[in-house]
């Protein structure tokens, strides 16, 4: 051990200077030392991938007879320490880094080597024990797709799923709650608050099945292609029950994929899963907006409803509340939809066997799914189960819709419900008294006709 703080490793290249303290080797080092672009290390769903790829990677080596049983054992101890959280601090690597992931996994490798060395009590080698059987050209694709599927069945779909479920609660809560419908931002015929919220939630079920059925998908891993996709220096079992231990270990399922080739050299799965993610980014989006429009006011917007106040809303406004939720939805939104364009550009740099775009992919992937899944969360308790009606708002705004005159059309015509639309708006009169003055039908049939709860339900009142 040198005087100032530092060790000295080896690799094939050479020798160089090593945090005295830090359990990664010479391959880390070099790469910290290259890319001190961005300052973000990979997302820690991707490191918890990496340490149940290296579990799972041992105990195969094991069962096959390749690797001594006590080594197995002190590397998948260190490897579920290293997907268990407990070493972060030592995966330094910034994500803009070399395409293929290679010295992330060099830095999984030779940290899982150094812990693995300590429980063994002998050494353990980061390339021909932790890295048997396998290349970064399978390990970094088998760890996107793991990464994924563990971050939208654990965080993404149980909170939509919650979002889904308060939605669907405050649409029955407010089913009789008649209002304007509007198109082009225009006054409509009326549809009941419920409706409103029960559009938004059949958007979001679709939305869910369509991340359901990518999940076989992703659950195809490159682990067994090892370079090229050939398998070479893999044993012709170790992909299978790489998958069926991973499947065990997260209860989930897994298999090796197709086509190797197919899974070293595109990222097709995760770009169809950012397809996805950006068509949950636009529903979200949409349910914002229409909280935004239905809560602007209190006095001068819609004032519809009135979301949950939550903090000040201007440091000049005294009493000034803002949707601030629903604004943070939509920059989600913004960030989901850029983030989709990187992970496109980068799914198309497949150069013959290998994807050199691996770590950006990644990175946008997981952020994308983790602030959906936060998001849809803070929506769902801070926003839509919190908000409250203001009747008074509806039933004006209702009462004054010369649009209504359309339930007429079957009776007197559209010219005449033109007149008589246009007459009650320029005389800011209701509909119902301009149809009595202008028309020959009874008190009793504009009532019926101009009922706004039927006219939520549909068809020719006749």
């Amino acid at each position: 051990m040198s005087d100032n703080g530092y060790r000295i490793e080896r690799d094939s290249m050479g020798e160089l200077r090593v945090p005295e303290n830090a359990l990664w080797g010479a391959q880390t080092q070099r790469a910290v030392d290259n890319f001190p672009i961005s300052g973000m290390a990979m997302p820690r769903t991707f490191i918890r991938a990496l340490g149940l790829i290296k579990w799972a990677a041992a105990g195969a080596n094991s069962e096959l007879g390749l690797l001594k049983a006590a080594t197995a054992v002190a590397i998948q101890t260190a490897a579920l320490e290293v997907a268990n959280g407990a070493h972060d601090a030592h995966f330094p690597v910034d994500v803009f880094q070399t395409g293929s992931g290679t010295s992330s996994n060099m830095n999984a490798n030779e940290v899982i080597a150094q812990l693995a060395t300590g429980h063994q009590g002998s050494p353990v080698h980061p390339n021909d024990d932790v890295n048997m059987g396998q290349s970064s050209n399978d390990v970094i694709p088998t760890a996107l797709h793991l990464s994924a599927v563990l971050a939208l069945s654990e965080d993404l779909l149980p909170g939509l799923e919650h979002l889904c479920e308060t939605v669907e609660t405050k649409a029955q809560q407010t089913e009789d709650v008649v209002k304007t419908g509007r198109t082009h931002l225009m006054d409509a015929m009326p549809v009941t608050l419920g409706q409103e919220l029960g559009g938004w939630a059949s958007q979001l079920r679709t939305d869910m099945q369509r991340l359901r059925d990518c999940m076989p998908r992703l659950g195809q891993l490159a682990q067994g292609g090892t370079a090229v996709g050939t398998g070479i220096n893999a044993h012709p079992r170790f992909g299978e029950k790489v998958a069926l231990l991973l499947s065990e270990k997260a209860g989930l399922e897994f298999r090796p994929a197709d086509n190797y080739f197919a899974a070293l050299s595109s990222q097709d799965t995760i770009a169809e899963l950012s397809g996805h993610l950006k068509v949950l980014a636009i529903s979200l989006m949409k349910i914002a907006n229409d909280l935004r429009w239905m809560n602007s006011g209190p006095l001068a917007g819609f004032g519809e409803i009135a979301l949950p106040s939550l903090q000040p809303g201007s440091s000049i406004m005294p009493g000034k509340v803002n949707p601030v939720i629903p604004e943070a939805v939509t920059m989600v939104a913004a960030q989901v939809i850029g983030n989709d364009a990187t992970i496109t550009i980068a799914a198309q740099s497949g150069n013959f066997q290998l994807n050199v775009m691996l770590p950006v992919i990644a990175l946008n992937t997981l952020q994308s799914i983790g602030l959906l899944a936060n998001v849809s969360r803070l929506l769902a308790d801070k926003a839509i189960a919190g908000f409250t009606v203001n009747h008074e708002n509806l039933g004006h705004a209702l009462d004054r819709n010369p649009i209504l005159v359309t339930a007429l059309n079957s009776v007197i015509g559209y010219e005449k419900g033109a007149a008589i639309a246009k007459k009650a708006y320029a005389e800011g009169r209701p509909v119902r008294e301009v149809a009595a003055e202008m028309t020959d039908l009874t008190d009793a049939e504009l009532d019926r006709l101009l009922d706004a709860a039927e006219l939520t339900k549909g068809g020719i009142k006749s």
